[in-house]
């Protein structure tokens, strides 16, 4: 045991992953302590309220040891940090206002519409293609703590439609009644723990807890606990 922690960076807008509170929960947050016990360090949360997410990485080896939120693997991200062996697999998904839109049941009806996503999310690049193919009308990039403005502009029809990972919309729409998911799987991502680029030792000793604690079954009891009510088909863990 070692009284050095293991500073994690997570961002607090993305519930199931990560729910701010006097004492911050979640599954990367439990997912992550359980792996500092595993390597015999205390966890310490740090909140990254930059608006861009990416933005969250260029603290790695600085203020933060480690990035858990919900983030997924890209070839863009691959540049920034070092990625460990991925806990996850989700993918975006799409929600709308079905009473406004009632024929919007997936990305092929988002024509003319503008589509919500937030700035520095792997939603905003398949926006992004969506709208040079012509079939959104337009995208608005939100700062990444504004996801429940976000929401807000779609109940009163100031957006067509939103992207977000499935956990995450489904959690942040269960109070939207007049919200509903449409479509899910729009992608498959892979999302992972990530360390600072030239950070090797950390990656491999992070790996191995993680095989440890799949052998234990904590990946699939921390599943049950903040999983629960996603999509099976959308979003899994990997074992």
């Amino acid at each position: 045991m070692t009284d050095v922690p293991l500073r994690v960076g997570s961002a607090f807008p993305d519930p199931p992953f990560e729910v701010a509170g006097r004492k911050p929960a979640g599954f990367d947050i439990d997912w992550m302590t359980a792996i500092a016990a595993e390597l015999g360090r205390p966890l310490e949360v740090h909140h990254f309220d930059g608006s861009n997410f990416d933005g969250i990485f260029a603290e790695l080896g600085r203020s933060i040891d480690v990035v858990a939120s919900g983030a997924t693997i890209t070839e863009y991200r691959k540049t920034l940090a070092r990625w460990c062996d991925p806990y996850l697999r989700s993918g975006q998904s799409l929600v709308v206002d079905v009473a406004a839109t009632p024929g919007v049941r997936g990305c092929d009806d988002l024509r003319g519409l503008t589509l919500g996503v937030q700035s520095g999310n792997t939603s905003q690049p398949v926006a992004e293609q969506l709208l040079a193919a012509g079939k959104v009308g337009a995208v608005k990039a939100y700062a990444y703590e504004d996801i429940r403005t976000a929401l807000d502009d779609l109940e009163h029809g100031r957006i067509g439609a939103f992207m977000k990972l499935e956990p995450v919309l489904r959690r942040l729409i269960a109070d939207r009644p007049a919200l509903r998911i449409v479509q899910t799987g729009i992608t498959t991502e892979l999302l992972a723990v990530a360390v600072a680029p030239d950070d090797a030792a950390l990656a491999d000793q992070i790996d191995a807890a993680q095989q440890a604690l799949r052998r234990r079954g904590e990946a699939a009891r921390l599943a049950r606990s903040w999983l629960a009510d996603s999509d099976p088909r959308a979003t899994a863990v990997l074992t």
